[in-house]
Parts: C-alpha cells; sequence; structure tokens
C-alpha cells in the first residue's frame, strides 16, 4: 500500500474510535468536540498513569549492570514517587469540628425494643441462646452489660465482667438474668415500676423505662 492508502485506513480507524469527531468537527476545528477528545484522552493518561509507572519498575532494565543495592534503592524512589501521592489521597482529612462533651452515645430505635408485653411487666429479647441452667434469685453472676434509656436511647452505663448477687439489682435486672442460661444474651426492657420508679438516679430521670443488653458469661450458687 501507498502512503496514502495507509492514511486514509488510519482516519477511519480513528473515526471509528472517536464517533464525536466527524469530518465537519475534524475540518472546522470544533472547540466543544476538541474540548471533549482531549478530556476523554486525559482521563485515559491519568487512570492508567499509576499501572504503566509500576509495569515500568518491574520490566525496566538499565543498560548497564547495577548492583543490588543501588538498583533496590533505585526501584525503592520511583516505587515512592508513585505511591505517595496514592496514599495522600487515602488519609482522611484533617476536621477542625468540636466533639460535643459530655459525649452521649444513641442506641437506634430498633435496639430499644423487645417482644410484646403489657408496659407494666419485664420484657425479654434472646440475642443469643445460653445453656439450659438459670441463675436462681441466691446465685451470683458474672457480666457484661449496656444500659440505655427506652425514650430516646441515650446509654447511661456499661460494664465489662461485673460481678453481683441476682437479688442485689433492680427487679426488672434481676428477673432478666434468671430467664437466661451462661453464655446467653439477652435484651430486657425494663418498666419503670420494676426500675428506679418515680426517683431519679444519676443520668436516669424519673418513670424512665429502661433497656439493658445483657451477656451472662457465668454465674455460681450463692
Amino acid at each position: 500500500l501507498d502512503l496514502t492508502t495507509q492514511f486514509r485506513g488510519h482516519h477511519q480507524f480513528r473515526r471509528a474510535q472517536y464517533p464525536f469527531r466527524n469530518s465537519a468537527d475534524t475540518n472546522s476545528e470544533n472547540p466543544g468536540t476538541q474540548s471533549l477528545f482531549r478530556a476523554c484522552t486525559l482521563r485515559l493518561s491519568r487512570e492508567r498513569l499509576s499501572s504503566l509507572a509500576l509495569w515500568w519498575i518491574a520490566s525496566y532494565r538499565p543498560p548497564m549492570p547495577i548492583k543490588r543495592p543501588a538498583r533496590t534503592a533505585l526501584f525503592g524512589a520511583l516505587a515512592l514517587v508513585v505511591g505517595v501521592p496514592v496514599l495522600a489521597a487515602a488519609l482522611p482529612k484533617l476536621v477542625r469540628t468540636l466533639i460535643p462533651l459530655p459525649l452521649k452515645q444513641i442506641i437506634p430505635a430498633g435496639q430499644r425494643q423487645c417482644a410484646a408485653r403489657p408496659s407494666t411487666t419485664l420484657g425479654t429479647l434472646q440475642l443469643r441462646p445460653g445453656t439450659a441452667a438459670h441463675p436462681s434469685a441466691s446465685d451470683g453472676v458474672k457480666v457484661n452489660y449496656i444500659g440505655y434509656l427506652a425514650a430516646t436511647g441515650e446509654v447511661f452505663d456499661q460494664g465489662m465482667g461485673i460481678e453481683f448477687p441476682v437479688g442485689g439489682v433492680i427487679p426488672g435486672f434481676s428477673q432478666g438474668l434468671q430467664t437466661m442460661g451462661k453464655g446467653g444474651v439477652s435484651r430486657l426492657c425494663i418498666p419503670a415500676a420494676l426500675g428506679y420508679g418515680a426517683k431519679a438516679t444519676g443520668p436516669i430521670p424519673a418513670n424512665s423505662d429502661l433497656v439493658f443488653q445483657v451477656e451472662l458469661v457465668d454465674f455460681s450458687a450463692g
């Protein structure tokens, strides 16, 4: 083929590859079309830059032998040039907003509910079954727990590995423990009548319904 035929074939390939560059755009040098073409080309170049750079680092063979330490240092420097911008983009941005104190942890509404029950009785929801044996009111228990207000979900207390007698806590908590087996996890929905009643206690307002998630780690005969 002569040079004219080769050029025409190449031109047809370019038109098929970039259909938005028609002959009118090429002849008139449409600025909008040229900008779109340049944007696509630039985007392709940016997306392939990292992969091409890493490929070049892996396949590069210098024209003259380089000792291993120098070659390792060269490849390390090139890897830093490519990798540092990527890592910098992935780091979290500095935020200057204040954290309000005291920090309040709020439990979602769906995790403040138990099975349907009368409003004055204890509600329970088994999240993980335990053993068949249950503690009695005279036994001692070891628990992990978190307590929060049923109305707002605000956490007022939590503890890990806490030991106490089953009969030494509010009635609703004591009743709930006696329905659990060792290793089990339950959600206890305690009405105010089985909690602290009309008396405000620390961060717990008066007449507050309470919710506890309790894991019974162990129990022993009292």
